[in-house]
């Protein structure tokens, strides 16, 4: 199981290639005098350009080492990649050929609905998409990412309650949902109500009921919960929820485990937002651009913010929407991600994400019963997507697993549980993959303790100090 192609090559910074005076770029002088450069920058303009320390490297060299750097990481192009919080599936390259697509890329937002009609369509649709996916009402594609839905969707529950004429201060998180869901709350104000689990994994029922009041704004739940474990009294909960005034808020970070098997808003959640990079293999992470849409029961659907996608003669944005909670986002959301999703929505269809969804579940419960005889497991209670685990030595197994040419799952999340090792192995992974991923495990976990606290040894730099990194980085380069 040990090794990688380069892995264990030492890669200089920048700074240390090249030859001074070398260049990649050839760019004309400035002719702008200093008096207007001050004039442009201010007073304070730095214009000794010769102070700057900068590498000094030609194009092939620059290019080389990029690459080289580019081939130490771990994707999902290359690697299993079992991180359980984060669903990170394969992105098909059918969605990239349709988001490359000119009829697309090259569309600029400020052009006329006239010449938009292709592109409204696809969002359209693709609303309509996800409205029946998920069970709701409406659905607005304008949120950047999940936690900006969180943002979206608690604005609008509380547009709901102050056109009722109410004002409310308390919103209910249960321990098991995922880390946004409080802050999102605490951003409006709200006092945040803890439940805790019980012993099942699920939502205590009887302390959910004894926190419940005429001042609580609802509930955040996370289904599945963060220990991937569906909570099998959602629909109870909701009722509840509902008969105090208060709306359901959930989390669709999970729904890689439901689709074209559960609708959420079937259950009685009013608000969702759907990460589709998550769930609808648009590209993830590197802070780039995400897509959390948010779909809507009837209750809430007046407050969607606007522009809503809305189809006439053509279509077009309706912006004439008075309990609209307004725009949450520049121009339309993030429209690239939009093509991706659709594409990859139209290419399975219905039949195809449930068996998306079955295959995830199935993968992760195989891991589960391959490495149960060597992690404990602290629930016992049938998983869907994810599994956790629990391990003495959690950080050790997952550096050990850096050697052994696999990416670490989620370490210490949940934090409800003591030393966690969360895998999700989605339903990209083949049988053959599993197994691998699944030796991995065994083999390290088999390792002697002491021996692996040196882990990982087959990289360039080994182990890390990553406290002192956070805490002292050093963010230039000093020229010695």
């Amino acid at each position: 199981m040990i090794g990688r192609t380069n892995f264990d090559f030492a890669e200089n910074l920048s700074f240390e290639h090249g030859s001074p005076g070398r260049s990649g770029v050839d760019l004309p002088a400035v002719s702008m005098p200093d008096a207007a450069v001050r004039d442009l920058l201010g007073e304070h303009a730095r214009l000794e350009s010769d102070a700057l320390v900068l590498p000094e490297c030609s194009e092939p060299e620059i290019n080389r080492h990029y690459t080289r750097l580019s081939r130490w990481n771990f994707s999902i192009d290359t690697n299993t990649y079992p991180l359980g919080s984060c669903t990170m599936k394969y992105n098909p390259r059918i969605n990239e050929w349709a988001g490359r697509l000119p009829g697309f890329a090259n569309l600029h937002p400020y052009l006329p609905e006239s010449r938009l009609q292709g592109a409204l369509e696809l969002m359209w649709d693709l609303q309509n998409y996800l409205a029946e996916i998920g069970g709701f009402e409406a659905v607005s594609l304008q949120p950047a990412a999940g936690a900006h839905g969180e943002f979206t969707g608690v604005m609008m529950i509380q547009a709901a309650l102050k056109a009722r004429g109410e004002t409310r201060t308390k919103m209910i998180v249960p321990h098991s949902a995922h880390g946004t869901n409080p802050a999102t709350a605490a951003f409006f104000g709200y006092e945040i109500v803890n439940v805790e689990s019980g012993p099942d994994g699920l939502i205590d029922m009887a302390e959910f009921k004894s926190k419940l009041d005429n001042q609580c704004a609802g509930i955040m739940i996370t289904n599945p919960n963060t220990l991937g474990l569906f909570e099998k009294n959602i629909s109870e909960i909701c009722k509840l929820v509902h008969e105090y005034g208060g709306f359901v808020y959930g989390d669709g970070a999970n729904l890689n485990a439901l689709m074209g098997m559960a609708r959420p808003g079937d259950f009685g959640i009013d608000v969702m937002h759907f990460n589709l990079h998550k769930t609808f293999t648009t590209p993830h992470g590197g802070g780039g651009p995400g897509c959390g849409a948010v779909g809507v029961s009837k209750a809430l659907e007046p407050f969607l913010p606007i522009p809503v996608v809305a189809k006439g003669k053509g279509y077009y944005f309706d912006t004439h929407r008075p309990q609209s909670i307004g725009r949450v986002r520049s121009f339309y959301g993030n429209f690239g991600m939009m093509v991706r999703a659709f594409t990859y929505i139209r290419e399975l269809g219905g039949e195809g994400l449930k068996q998306a969804s079955e295959r995830a579940v199935l993968n992760a419960n195989y891991v589960k019963a391959r490495l149960k005889k060597y992690y404990h497991l602290p629930y016992k209670t049938d998983c869907l997507h994810e599994v956790v685990f629990t391990h003495k030595n959690t950080l050790d197994i997952a550096k050990g697993l850096i050697d052994r040419g696999m990416h670490p799952p989620t370490i210490y999340f949940p934090l409800i549980v003591s030393g966690a090792l969360m895998i999700e192995p989605t339903e990209t992974e083949s049988k053959e993959e599993l197994d691998n991923l699944c030796e991995a495990f065994i083999e390290v976990a088999q390792e002697d303790p002491e021996k692996l606290k040196g882990a990982p040894i087959h990289t360039a730099l080994g182990r890390l100090n990553e406290a002192q990194a956070a805490r002292n980085p050093i963010l230039v380069y000093q020229h010695v």
